[in-house]
């Protein structure tokens, strides 16, 4: 590609309102640190469906929600149209007798239909929890669906399709629920279709109902993707998602006057897309261009598809999402300029996108605009809403998670030799459902719940520069040796070494003489070492010799300045299948799950430390 060495570092920022840094500090005797917003937060709605009210009336015509229909063509539901559904579904509900103690519980994946239905039951006060579909889908007893359905005791389960769910639904039958569905009600069934539901008259019942909703009432239970047992069921309260929105338009003050547009692939039974990005698109009145595609191989054609189609205002991805496009945008100026056209802000999940993957997106923009562009992370869980932390000014750097919003405390607590983040505030979970020993357990004696996360000040005199995401504490391990391995500092250090052949990757492993890497390959920077077409598959990129030759290479000179073994990388091993959400190896705020993922990739982890070691195996000096 031409222009990798043009200069834009001087070139303004599109622009883009965002708060100043400003902060309250609180050094304690004891090591810990008190930050809090110097901005205090501002006044909030009191239930989310206020928003689905307030843009039927003042945005009637704007576009809410759209997906691809059968034909391809986009299923576009305005406002107006939202308000309308919302409310004669709400009347269904409240007619097959849900409330607060029988929620609606929905199996399916993204759908206009799922957010429409969600929209109906909140405003009346009707709890709606989401359920990844993997645990009806690709579960053979269904080990997990079936707690979490003993928890919940839903009145009505939602699925897009009866047939396609058929299977689990029969395995938790007993009974007491009833079930909703777009298309092929399953057999054996007392079964709606959304049609039925959305044709009802809404009675003063429903104003009502609505009404009385109170910012403590539950909206959602979110199920936590925990690498051990049953995922634990966040409650969720009006109050927290209400409040959590407000605090992140102070800090994303662009949001006021540029309503957002996103095309958007992430789960809604996650905190990032069902939290974060769709009540930020409620919220604000913008629009949510649902995306059936993913950064995977086979479904990313779709990504391309819609964003050639619809140009987000805000784009947001995992860094997996960024390797996949970044290629197409270096590559395509007319798809380049398309993209770039209306955005006016970038956002990431996780720590790990590389320096490489920000300075080429930095580098397209400019190319298509003549501008930088903001991009920015941050830090939350399900617990938070999600939104804790942003990095919500211009040049933060790779990986800044940021500074508090406003509206919470964040507590830096030394645990060992880390600074655990913890946090309180009016948009953090009450607790977990039913669990009242768990939720006890995950707060400190001050009322901050711990996080388990470690993270760094990236100038100790200066918190106001952000945080850096130091790992897991639960995450860090011992060799055979008795060395303890820091695995969050030597990720980052290890992949900024291997740059830009490596996308992320696992530590391995406990109680091993030596570390070992489990890797992720950034298949666009593997593309440009190798010399390899885009036609290239995943197995050619990492067998190739000179991709092979550069990460033996530079994790080599890592080696040389390293330190003890606690520190050097001996074997790395690349991987065909990218990281699972459902299988638990990416945590619900964007990180890998290290110590999950080297469990589900046992064989994996047992080729790296097998004698000799299979040809897959790069050997590092």
């Amino acid at each position: 590609m031409s222009g990798n060495d043009t200069d834009f570092s001087g070139a303004p920022f599109r622009p883009c309102p965002l708060a100043a840094p400003s902060l309250n500090v609180d050094r304690r005797a004891d090591g810990s640190i008190i930050l809090t917003s110097k901005d205090p937060l501002k006044a909030y709605d009191r239930q989310i469906g206020e928003w689905v009210r307030r843009w039927a009336s003042n945005r009637p015509d704007k576009v809410f929600l759209a997906e691809r229909d059968a034909s391809g063509d986009w299923r576009r539901v305005s406002y107006a149209e939202t308000r309308r559904m919302c409310d004669a579904l709400s009347q269904a509900l409240l007619d097959k007798g849900l409330g607060p103690e029988r929620p609606l519980m929905i199996l399916s994946e993204n759908s206009v239909n799922f957010g429409l239905l969600a929209l109906a039951a909140m405003q009346v006060g009707i709890p709606v929890a989401p359920i990844s579909p993997s645990y009806s889908l690709a579960s053979q007893d269904h080990s997990i669906l079936k707690p979490i359905f003993e928890l919940l005791k839903p009145g009505l389960i939602y699925v897009e399709d009866g047939a396609k769910f058929e299977k689990p639904l029969n395995a938790i039958n007993d009974g007491s629920f009833e079930v909703a569905v777009s298309r092929n009600p399953p057999a054996g069934f007392k079964a709606s279709g959304f049609d039925e539901l959305a044709a009802a008259t809404p009675t003063a019942a429903v104003d009502t109902a609505f009404e009385s909703v109170k910012g403590s009432d539950t909206a959602k239970y979110l199920f936590t993707s925990g690498s051990t047992g049953t995922p634990k069921g966040v409650i969720n309260t009006h109050e927290m998602l209400c409040s959590n929105q407000q605090a992140s338009l102070q800090a994303l003050q662009f949001l006021k006057d540029y309503p957002p547009t996103f095309v958007e692939w992430l789960p809604w039974n996650h905190t990032a897309a069902g939290n974060m990005i769709f009540n930020a698109v409620l919220f604000n009145g913008g629009s949510y261009y649902l995306d059936a595609g993913k950064p995977v191989p086979g479904l990313f054609d779709q990504t391309l598809e819609n964003l050639r189609d619809i140009a987000p205002t805000i784009y947001f991805n995992v860094p997996a999402g960024f390797g996949q496009l970044l290629p197409h945008l270096e590559q395509d100026k007319a798809f380049r300029e398309h993209f770039f056209q209306n955005l006016n802000f970038t956002w990431y999940a996780g720590a790990a996108l590389t320096q490489d993957l920000w300075d080429r997106y930095e580098r397209v923009a400019y190319q298509a605009t003549g501008q930088r562009m903001v991009m920015t992370s941050g830090f939350g869980t399900t617990e938070s809403s999600p939104t804790l932390t942003f990095a919500h000014w211009p040049e933060s750097g790779v990986g800044n998670i940021g500074i508090p919003v406003p509206g919470c405390e964040v507590k830096l607590a030394p645990v060992g030799d880390k600074m655990e983040i913890r946090a309180k505030g009016v948009f953090m979970s009450p607790g977990y459902y039913k669990e009242p020993e768990l939720t006890a357990e995950s707060h400190d004696e001050e009322g901050f719940y711990c996080f388990g996360d470690s993270m760094i000040l990236i100038d100790p005199d200066d918190p106001e520069k952000g945080m850096l995401f130091d790992g897991r504490i639960s995450e860090n391990f011992k060799l055979s040796s008795g060395t303890w391995v820091s695995v969050g500092t030597l990720r980052t250090d290890a992949i900024a070494a291997a740059a830009p052949a490596i996308q992320d990757m696992v530590i391995c492993a406990p109680d091993e003489q030596y570390l070992a890497v489990l890797a992720w390959p950034d298949l666009s920077g593997c593309r440009r070492l190798s010399g390899l077409g885009a036609e290239a598959s995943v197995a050619e990129l990492i067998g190739d010799e000179k991709v092979r030759a550069h990460i033996a290479q530079s994790l080599s000179a890592h080696n040389e300045t390293a330190g003890g073994s606690s520190r050097r990388v001996k074997r790395v091993l690349l991987m065909e299948e990218p990281a699972q959400i459902d299988a638990k190896e990416i945590t619900d705020k964007g990180y890998i799950n290290q110590r999950a993922t080297r469990e589900r990739r046992a064989d994996l982890v047992a080729e790296l430390y097998a004698d000799p070691p299979s040809d897959r195996v790069i050997e590092i000096d």
